[in-house]
């Protein structure tokens, strides 16, 4: 793992969910740009001292040295240090599961593409939310049409945290809020999600796109709200809403297709519940593995609720699946799900600038 040491949150949650399958055990690690943290991260964890490095680059030669060497890194830093680890990673023959956005510029996107390419080496985007058993279920009735042609695409994404300005010491807050260490606000962090989530499930590729984007907080450098109209292929209309000062949402992520045949509405905070309606029909609520659902990617019985980490965690399960040559990994994010969300964020900033101008591909 690079990055994901002491205080770090989404470190912990990779952690755990590349453990629940008992696919991957945590060898070693660069954890943090400070030596003492890293060490004293590392002690933690149980990493032993001679795998814990001061660096990534130093870990990357090393690990790729060894006969027992990593298969895959794990890497969970700020945005502005995506590129530089993965590209080092790539080089040196090991495969990369990185969080999103893919990078903080469109220049360091096109570095990692361009490893991707000249390496072979698999690189995986951590979306978790397509991870989840109703999500996968969602773009199979969307496949298998049964709601027909696709007419109206909406997504939002809503949280509260970044209400008020951050305080210094928010170390999340802090760098999300950076332009340098984040790219961008409310569209990269969270709206990124939202527009893989759509794209996902409908499997239509958005051809262009008006944005405003707004920050509310005062002194703050980046969007932290965000209204974003999509025209979609086969003449499909979509909608983005991404904001991270709507108070009272906790992790309000929702989303809503609706076709000429049917409907299906499904919120991430009840993620074991999705509504689909055939036109003219009562409405029919599926739950994850229950009757009428595909039962793939589920780890308890119907009624036990499953979420957050165990989206994280079917990634890295089909991650070990690609690594191992078992699966062909055709539901993992990859290098081109991170190449459209940098578009989606460098497209909504150009239209913002432009007073909402539409911005094609």
């Amino acid at each position: 793992m690079v990055g994901g040491g002491q205080g770090a949150f989404i470190g912990g949650v990779h952690r755990i969910a590349s453990r629940i399958d008992g696919r991957f055990e945590l060898v070693a690690g660069a954890l943090s740009s400070n030596p003492e943290r890293a060490a004293a991260s590392a002690a933690e964890l149980g990493i032993a001292p001679e795998r814990s490095y001061a660096s990534y680059e130093e870990m990357a030669q090393q690990e790729a040295a060894r006969e027992d060497g990593i298969d895959a890194v794990s890497i969970v830093t700020p945005n502005h240090m995506h590129a530089g680890p993965a590209i080092a990673f790539l080089q040196a023959g090991i495969h990369v599961i990185c969080d999103k956005p893919l990078a903080a510029t469109p220049e360091q996107a096109d570095e990692i593409a361009k490893a991707v390419k000249e390496t072979g080496a698999h690189f995986v985007l951590t979306h978790n939310y397509t991870g989840y058993p109703l999500i996968r279920h969602a773009r199979k009735l969307v496949a298998e049409g049964a709601l027909g042609e696709l007419r109206i695409v909406q997504v939002e994404y809503a949280q509260d945290w970044l209400t008020e300005p951050p305080e210094p010491d928010n170390k999340q807050a802090a760098w999300r809020t950076d332009p340098k260490q984040a790219g961008a606000g409310a569209i990269g962090d969270i709206g990124t999600h939202a527009f893989n989530l759509l794209s996902f499930v409908s499997g239509l590729k958005t051809e262009a796109l008006s944005a405003e984007l707004h920050s509310f907080a005062a002194g703050r450098q980046v969007d932290d709200n965000a209204h974003i109209l999509l025209r979609m292929e086969q003449g499909a209309r979509g909608m983005v809403w991404a904001s991270q000062v709507a108070v009272g949402c906790e992790n309000g992520l929702r989303l809503r297709i609706y076709g000429d045949k049917g409907g299906i509405e499904w919120a991430q905070e009840n993620p074991n519940a999705m509504t689909f309606t055939r036109f003219g029909e009562p409405k029919q609520i599926l739950t994850r593995g229950g009757a009428g659902t595909s039962p793939d990617g589920t780890r308890v019985p119907p009624g036990h609720p499953e979420g957050y980490l165990e989206g994280f965690a079917t990634l890295y399960n089909e991650a070990a699946d690609l690594i191992s040559g078992t699966g062909d990994g055709s539901l993992l994010p990859g290098i081109a799900a991170g190449l459209d969300g940098m578009w989606f964020i460098g497209a909504c900033i150009e239209s913002s600038g432009k007073d909402g101008a539409w911005v094609a591909r």
